[in-house]
């Protein structure tokens, strides 16, 4: 059976995004490897180690900058992250000055917000309900 076993977020800078990704969000960095000009970087939920990898990819492709601006611009999240209370996520990561570009919304069978991963990215959180 074909599974997930990594998933990427294009980012502009792999140092800030670590940072961000593991003292913000709480992700472990689970791989570092130096590549030539970067790194196989990856983070992952402390709640399942050995789950899904979150690959921290280097923007230096041609259009990976476009393509993120885009998005970025049209208010479109890059990829969303699951939580058990958006409500109390956003207010978690409010207090360590992760900025929300859409406060927790509750949408019937889902509660989202949107938040700016500093990297150049749009990130979704949601609660099934």
């Amino acid at each position: 059976m074909i599974r997930i076993n990594i998933t990427s977020v294009f980012v502009d800078d792999q140092t800030k995004a670590l940072a961000f990704y593991t003292e913000k969000l709480g992700f472990q960095k689970k791989h570092d490897v130096p590549t030539g000009d970067a790194r196989w970087l990856t983070v992952v939920s402390p709640a399942n180690p050995d789950g899904v990898e979150l690959l921290l990819e280097p923007d230096g492709h041609p259009a990976a900058g476009p393509f993120k601006k885009a998005l970025v611009s049209d208010g479109i999240p890059f990829t969303q992250f699951a939580v058990d209370d958006v409500f109390a996520e956003v207010e978690r990561l409010k207090g360590l000055g992760v900025e929300f570009t859409q406060d927790a919304v509750d949408m019937g069978p889902v509660v989202t917000a949107v938040f700016d991963d500093t990297c150049g990215n749009l990130i979704q959180l949601a609660t099934m309900k």
